[in-house]
């Protein structure tokens, strides 16, 4: 197995603690930083301008995507170009789709063109994944983000469809895909074996990097421990009959 240092796959830490992306933004491994509104609302943000200038200030130069919360496209552009103006290292989330089913596309053209750096996200086909690369420029960077992990959850392979997402992606040397919403940390290794550009990996999975390599049958002595020291914590006891 290879270490994780050595992988080409670039790992984006994927949250909205401040807390862990100050200490992840310390990590080498760690090539960039994403959130999303469902992640900000857990973390209990209240002021989105303010948390993403701090975020900035913490991550430096590394690219850091922030989404939009409109559902009307409108909108959608102006929250798109007033976040793109925080900083330079900014791609902006758009949705493959509004809630009512409607394409991004032209909106996604219309940022793109703008030199408007955009992480397109939400995608779960590859149907979508060629849609979007119609729309994207070849002059501008972008993120194409596939919810590998949704894709699991519906009891799917999401191995084979991101192979071909890479490959639907080639056409475009600006464009990247991110295996999104990934559920273990064996899903960088997958990621890394079909040369997706970037894994988002949530926190939680990425305080278990330190697992990577470890002895198994080391790892099953420290679950016995653990089982046995949790018993004692618990004070369980079996009265004899």
């Amino acid at each position: 197995m290879k270490p994780v240092s050595e992988l080409n796959v670039k790992i984006f830490a994927d949250g909205a603690d401040l807390k862990g992306i100050s200490n992840l933004s310390r990590n080498p491994l760690i090539k960039g930083f994403t959130t999303n509104p469902t992640l900000m609302r857990k973390a209990g943000i209240q002021d989105y301008r303010a948390f993403a200038l701090e975020v900035l200030g913490i991550v430096g130069e590394r690219p850091v995507s922030f989404e939009v919360f409109s559902d009307e496209f409108a909108e959608m552009e102006r929250q798109a170009r007033e976040i793109a103006s925080w900083g330079r290292n900014i791609y902006v989330k758009i949705p493959v789709t509004n809630t009512r089913r409607e394409f991004a596309g032209d909106l996604i053209r219309r940022l793109a063109a703008a030199g408007v750096q955009l992480n397109i996200t939400a995608l779960l086909t590859n149907e979508q994944v060629t849609d979007v690369v119609r729309c994207l420029s070849p002059e501008t960077r972008s993120y194409v983000s596939v919810f590998a992990g949704r894709i699991a959850d519906t009891g799917r392979d999401p191995v084979p469809v991101m192979a071909e997402a890479v490959r639907l992606l080639k056409v475009n040397s600006k464009a990247e895909l991110i295996w999104a919403s990934p559920r273990e940390l064996l899903n960088i290794f997958h990621a890394d074996a079909i040369s997706c550009h970037i894994i988002t990996v949530t926190h939680d999975v990425l305080s278990k990097l330190s697992l990577v390599g470890k002895d198994l049958a080391e790892y099953s002595l420290d679950t016995v421990k653990m089982f046995h020291q949790d018993a004692l914590s618990a004070g369980f006891h079996i009265a004899m009959r």
